[in-house]
Order: C-alpha cells, then sequence, then structure tokens
C-alpha cells in the first residue's frame, strides 16, 4: 500500500501553520516540500510545520524541512519551526547536520512564540508597471535603510531594488508586490509579478532609468534568485545589513 500524507494549512496570522497528517518517507515528501513552499507564496511572517501526527518512515525525508527553510530563509524571509515530532523523529532531527538549523519546539504555541520571537522588520508596495516604479521602490528602500539604521546598506540596496522593479516593467509588465525585509544579518530584497518567465539578464538599456539589469544585481548582492510565486515569480536578492 502505498504512503499518504495530508497538509492542512492554518493560518494563526501573521504565522501560518502546516498540519501534518500521515507517513513521511521518499515518496511523499515531495508533496510536502510542495505544499511548504505553496504556503510560503503568501508571505507570512513564519512557518510553523505541526508534526504530532506524522510517522516519519524515512530519516532521509527529514531532509525537506531543511530544503524548506533554506528556501523561506532567502525569499520570502521568514523563520521556519518545527513543533512535536515524535521521540524518534526528534533524535533523527537532532543527529541530522542539515537538519540542525531548523528550530524544533515539542508544541505548536511554543513554536507559534518562538516564531512571533525572531519575526522580522518588513515594508511593502504595491506597484504598477510605470516609469515612476523604479523611483518608488527607490523611496522605499531608502526609507525602510533610515529607520532600521543601515546607512550602508541604503545605496546598494537601493540600485538592486530598483534594478528588479525595472526588470518587470520591461519584461514583465505585470503590477508587482515589492517587499524589503530585515533579517540580519541580512537586507532582503523581493519583487513578486505576474509572469511565469524567468528573470532575464541580457538585453539591457544601459541609458534607462534601472536599465542596467541583473548584472548589476549579481555584483552588489551577496546571493539573488528567482523562484515561482503562485501564477508569477518572485525574484530575490539578499544584501549585508550594514
Amino acid at each position: 500500500m502505498s504512503s499518504r500524507i495530508f497538509c492542512e494549512v492554518r493560518s494563526t496570522a501573521p504565522v501560518a501553520v502546516v498540519r501534518l497528517t500521515g507517513a513521511l518517507d521518499l515518496a511523499t515528501m515531495r508533496s510536502v516540500h510542495q505544499a511548504l513552499n505553496s504556503t510560503l507564496v503568501d508571505q507570512p511572517e513564519a512557518l510553523v510545520v505541526d508534526m504530532a501526527e506524522v510517522d516519519v518512515q524515512d530519516r532521509l525525508a527529514l531532509s525537506v524541512f531543511a530544503a524548506t527553510a533554506r528556501r523561506a530563509e532567502e525569499w520570502p524571509a521568514v523563520p521556519v519551526v518545527l513543533c512535536a515530532p515524535s521521540p524518534v523523529a526528534a533524535r533523527w532531527l537532532a543527529e541530522s547536520t542539515t537538519c540542525r538549523v531548523v528550530p524544533v519546539s515539542t508544541d505548536c504555541a511554543e513554536a507559534t512564540r518562538l516564531a512571533n520571537a525572531t519575526s522580522t522588520l518588513r515594508m511593502r508596495a504595491r506597484l504598477e508597471p510605470v516609469a515612476g516604479a523604479c523611483r518608488r521602490a527607490r523611496e522605499l528602500v531608502t526609507d525602510a535603510c533610515s529607520r532600521w539604521n543601515l546607512p550602508d546598506a541604503s545605496g546598494p540596496a537601493a540600485l538592486v531594488l530598483s534594478e528588479l522593479v525595472g526588470n518587470v516593467v520591461r519584461h514583465a509588465g505585470t503590477p508587482m508586490q515589492v517587499t524589503v525585509t530585515l533579517r540580519r544579518p541580512y537586507l532582503h530584497l523581493a519583487v513578486v509579478d505576474g509572469s511565469s518567465d524567468q528573470a532575464r539578464p541580457a538585453g539591457v538599456d544601459l541609458h534607462a532609468e534601472g536599465g542596467r539589469g541583473l548584472m548589476l544585481v549579481r555584483e552588489l548582492a551577496q546571493r539573488w534568485g528567482s523562484v515561482p510565486a503562485g501564477s508569477g515569480k518572485a525574484v530575490w536578492a539578499m544584501l549585508p545589513a550594514t
């Protein structure tokens, strides 16, 4: 008989809680991965995974939580906390070098408190794909850096976010959500648009506003990337928070 696992998403705003029920093994970890990534698309402040009803049948399948935590660290820059694993699963998590970076709590209430305690500073704006979008993005990140006392990050972050927004204006042409997040040691920048086409680093106009393209993003950012987000994508970048 094939393994089955069910994923129930509950919102305890601003934290998303995903309750897993069933067998976690190499066959079901893919559906868990998809469910957790789908929850991240809504950009909660934190993600708590309730493992109270999970029967972990293969310790290697626990790597799905480390993979989710790595993605969440990049975008949407939120903590992932596991709660109420069985004694065997808790031991396997503690023994795993890969999974040891994911916090584990004994129950969901504690996990939610831990997630809230590690919540991040965040500013968002909804922008249309118009000529003034790059300027508005620079104003947003400059304001954020001023509020959060990040004078050295302000200039590079404004350039990077302007390029990410400019790429949407030139290529995707859809409304976008821009997010600036401080989760030390990084300042996280992200733009979510309505196009599933991958971000394009080529064919830029160096004289246009925000026209230096993703080549500049690669030069200034510690890391950057693009991931599917609903029917569109999120393009994100991380800079040192200084």
